[in-house]
């Protein structure tokens, strides 16, 4: 009991200064732990875009390229499920125009811009697709650089599919009304697409958005009812209302109280550290030599095992795991004793249970001790003469508390048996 005293006493004397400084421990999110999922109502968007599209299906090199410029727009329902992945549900509108040879969808009054450069029989059509549109979105800026709440810019590359009904505005019996396509020719058309959506954000609830589309879409009226696959590009501008939560939440995770030590601060500490060592190894040789109270010496001490000698200990900061300050002179002059012996080297690394969870102590303990194997190794000590493993208690021969924490934040080297 006296010896266990005696240590405390020793211990508290060196902790009482960074006791004084320390803080309470705080919670943050860390998004180098990933990232949770959001409820399901989180992370929708709503937009509006509009835009303008051209048809180059093989009949339309006979009409000038303005004239086959045609109006586009879409209103949009999305989400996002996670920072990386999304998709997205649309009602679109385009407006069609090129040429054909099937006299249902013509405007007659731009025939003459033909100019004959498609032969007899060739017109300019125009015609009104409406339907529905998916896509499934990827987030590349996120997926390359990490996910950034406060970012910019995003680029966002996607595919998806649509699905249209042709409204043409028909010839037959002088009617200029726009009507359903049928009859004679297929109404519904298919089309397969891919693009890049470009968004600015320019609050964190509203993006501008740059829609950058090309699609492969059925188009019938050049095939007299047969559908025919004409490339159609298109580019679209508008404006993302983002609601509920807009940003994701990275995992909270505790963060340990530190205090930044000077270089001349952290060298007196372990000065005091290393006295306070050789006081409590006086005190424990003393009250081996008390023996029955005093009156008599005790049995002498046999000598110790050489696989229970300690050779050192390196101590570190809390949370760090590089070796810093004077305990880089304990690194030099370790590897100096270990190049002159012939043996193996048992190297343990610790971290206190006072502090942080036990994700972060473990990731301490094994940073703590790898660093200081490689630092040996660096030195000129051969690997497979160390041995490295952790230990996830407080170390048992210096636990004092919560006020005796510092000592286990350390890796201890000793030799093997």
């Amino acid at each position: 009991m006296k010896k266990i005293t005696l240590m405390a006493l020793a211990c508290a004397m060196f902790m009482a200064p960074a006791v004084a400084n320390a803080q309470e421990v705080t919670y943050v999110e860390d998004p180098a732990q990933g990232y949770t999922f959001n409820r399901m109502q989180d992370n929708w968007f709503v937009a509006a875009m509009g835009g303008a599209g051209i048809m180059m299906s093989k009949y339309d090199r006979g009409i000038d390229f303005a004239d086959r410029i045609g109006w586009k727009g879409n209103l949009v329902v999305g989400k996002w499920f996670s920072p990386i992945a999304g998709a997205r549900i649309m009602g679109e509108f385009n407006q069609m125009k090129g040429a054909t040879y099937n006299g249902m969808a013509i405007r007659q009054d731009l025939d003459g811009k033909l100019n004959g450069k498609l032969g007899t029989g060739a017109h300019y059509q125009f015609f009104n697709n409406i339907g529905v549109a998916g896509d499934v979105m990827l987030n590349a800026t996120n997926m390359i650089l990490g996910y950034h709440p406060g970012r910019v810019y995003n680029a966002i590359p996607y595919v998806g599919a649509s699905i249209h009904w042709g409204f043409f505005k028909e010839n037959k019996n002088g009617s200029g009304n726009f009507e359903y396509a049928g009859g004679n020719s297929p109404a519904r058309n298919l089309s397969l697409r891919a693009g890049l959506l470009n968004t600015f954000s320019v609050s964190n609830a509203v993006d501008v958005l740059l829609d950058l589309r090309f699609e492969m879409m059925q188009e019938h009226t050049d095939g007299y009812g047969n559908r025919t696959w004409s490339e159609y590009p298109s580019a679209l501008i508008g404006v993302a209302y983002k609601f509920n939560k807009r940003e994701w939440t990275a995992p909270v995770v505790p963060i340990c109280p530190t205090y930044k030590y000077t270089d001349a601060e952290g060298d007196a500490l372990v000065a005091r550290l290393q006295a306070a060592d050789r006081k409590i190894a006086d005190l424990e040789n003393q009250l081996r030599n008390c023996g029955g109270g005093g009156t008599k010496p005790g049995p002498k001490p046999g000598p110790a095992a050489a696989g229970d000698a300690p050779l050192a200990t390196v101590y570190f900061p809390i949370n760090v795991s590089k070796i810093v300050g004077v305990q880089n002179e304990v690194v030099d002059a370790v590897a100096n004793v270990m190049l002159q012996e012939n043996k193996n080297y048992e190297l343990t690394g610790w971290a206190d249970n006072y502090t942080g969870n036990n994700q972060i102590n473990t990731r301490l303990r094994k940073d703590r001790v790898a660093t200081v194997k490689k630092a040996l190794v660096g030195k000129g000590v051969a690997e497979n003469r160390l041995n490295t493993q952790i230990d996830d208690r407080n170390r048992p021969d210096v636990d004092f508390g919560p006020k005796s924490a510092p000592l286990s934040r350390a890796v201890t080297i000793v030799r093997a048996k």
